[in-house]
């Protein structure tokens, strides 16, 4: 296995030691190496740009990462006779919902450069699945959260309540998203690459509505936190979502399989591993330190 990152939010350990890592950008030409030197016939492309306010303040630079980046890998895949590709897009291609809980069959009308982006990648696919007979299976994602998590509001409620500090919720906390654990996303992933379904976009979610206020709540009381939140002005965003799983039920075998409370907890523990992993450290310059001076 073959692991391509740029390292812009990734670290180095947490690439498994069973795979080889290389670092490069979607966007260089060094990434033509990997496929000159290696024989690959699957890909899995997560690689993109994930911040949608980001998107919004500079959309240019999201449609640089997300939709030229993936016009380079798929030149290459078309280049180098990739058999199939797994792309991770994102459930914002289906902007406000009409209905709930939202299916495939939804229409497309994303609200953000990033779900356009996202969208615009899809096209891709299957623009290149036509001409060039590459295979493609498109996983919308919720909202995804777990441990090694660089952005989120799980990540930013949980960094928060640790340090006794305040968590911020923008507008009353009443809007609604679907929080998928990472691992379940895994796996998706790997029955994507694994199973025969081609030419497929389908959810990945886990069909459960869980608003930001309550999500923050069942934080606070797993973590015996009394810290009050601070409220800001609401923002332009999505009011509720959730989304159906059922075709990715159907064609991959998969369904979700860790309640949000589980994966909360698993979440949770990561953050405070990592925090005494500081701390450990932190009195080892010190112990140091004071080595030192006692030599003086």
């Amino acid at each position: 296995m073959i692991v391509v990152d740029n390292l812009s939010t990734g670290k180095k350990e947490y690439v498994d030691s069973r795979a080889k890592l290389v670092v490069c950008d979607i966007r260089d030409k060094e990434l033509e190496g990997v496929f000159r030197e290696n024989e690959i016939e699957l890909v899995a492309h997560l690689a993109s740009q994930t911040d949608v306010s980001a998107s919004i303040e500079d959309p240019v630079s999201d449609g640089d990462v997300n939709v030229l980046g993936t016009l380079n890998l798929l030149e290459l895949c078309r280049k180098y006779d990739v058999k199939k590709i797994v792309f991770t897009s994102s459930a914002a291609v289906y902007g406000e919902p009409r209905y709930l809980p939202v299916d495939e069959k939804h229409e497309l009308a994303p609200i953000s450069p990033y779900g356009c982006s996202k969208l615009a990648v899809e096209t891709y696919l299957a623009y290149y699945h036509r001409l060039y007979g590459i295979d493609f299976v498109v996983l919308r994602l919720a909202n995804v959260y777990g441990p090694r998590q660089s952005k989120g509001v799980v990540k930013e409620f949980i960094e928060r309540l640790l340090k006794d500090e305040s968590p911020v919720i923008y507008g009353d906390g009443k809007q609604t998203r679907d929080f998928i654990y990472v691992d379940d996303v895994v796996n998706a992933i790997v029955l994507a690459m694994e199973r025969k379904t081609r030419r497929k976009q389908m959810n990945i979610a886990t069909c459960r509505e869980t608003s930001v206020l309550d999500l923050l709540q069942t934080l606070q009381r797993m973590l015996a936190s009394r810290v009050e939140p601070i409220f800001m002005p609401a923002r332009k965003e999505i009011r509720r979502c959730y989304f159906s799983y059922e075709l990715a039920k159907n064609e991959l075998g998969w369904e979700p399989t860790v309640e949000l409370r589980e994966g909360l907890r698993k979440t949770i523990l990561w953050h405070c591993e990592r925090a005494i992993d500081s701390i450990l450290s932190e009195v080892a310059k010190a112990r140091k330190l004071i080595k030192g001076l006692s030599a003086i």
